[in-house]
């Protein structure tokens, strides 16, 4: 099995999100595990160059990611959120996999998800609440923001989520272990 496991947190060590996402990862055993860490070594803004087709580094960089996340049987992600939605070390990620023809296509119908078949697993950590019902849930747009952007390329992504991290320490202890039972209980 190959997986890809991703890092977008700034916060090296002191981030639930990089601590959850080798928390799964540790959890298949054997894979054959291709590692990104988007803080430590960011991937450039997205412009002309990087697209495919063009004769550049960065579009072959690019290229590179999109065959290795093609190859990939399970992605891991780590994604925290960042004002109401993700990184942009991750959005420029993303950027390098949602490429028309290769893991969607726009048909008569609308547009088709070319990359299913993945299986993605998001630690998503929040400092607030944000989850459905709280009062802040209209600004979420890091759980749904991926929802949507994997839905789109055929891909319903898993999330194991903690929330409240900077809400004490109490609430930060209570939502890693919720957070690492629910990692603990995912079927593999």
């Amino acid at each position: 099995m190959k997986l890809i496991h991703i890092d977008s947190s700034i916060l090296g060590e002191n981030s639930a999100s990089r601590a959850l996402s080798a928390r799964i990862v540790k959890r298949f055993a054997g894979a054959d595990v291709s590692y990104h860490d988007l803080a430590a070594a960011p991937l450039p803004d997205l412009d002309l160059g990087a697209l495919p087709g063009d004769a550049s580094d960065a579009a072959k960089a690019s290229a590179a990611l999109l065959e290795e996340f093609l190859g990939a049987d399970t992605i891991v992600i780590g994604a925290p959120m960042y004002n109401f939605t993700i990184p942009v070390q991750l959005k420029s990620w993303i950027d390098r996999i949602l490429i028309a023809g290769k893991t969607f296509s726009y048909t008569e119908a609308g547009p088709v998800g070319l990359a299913s078949g993945k299986r993605v697993i998001i630690a998503a950590a929040r400092g607030g609440v944000y989850s459905a019902g709280a009062p802040a849930a209209a600004v979420e747009h890091q759980q749904s923001y991926l929802t949507a952007v994997f839905g789109f390329i055929g891909i319903t992504p898993e999330f194991v989520v903690a929330e409240g991290l900077a809400m004490g320490p109490d609430n930060r202890a209570a939502a890693i272990a919720s957070a690492e039972q629910a990692i603990d209980a995912l079927a593999i």
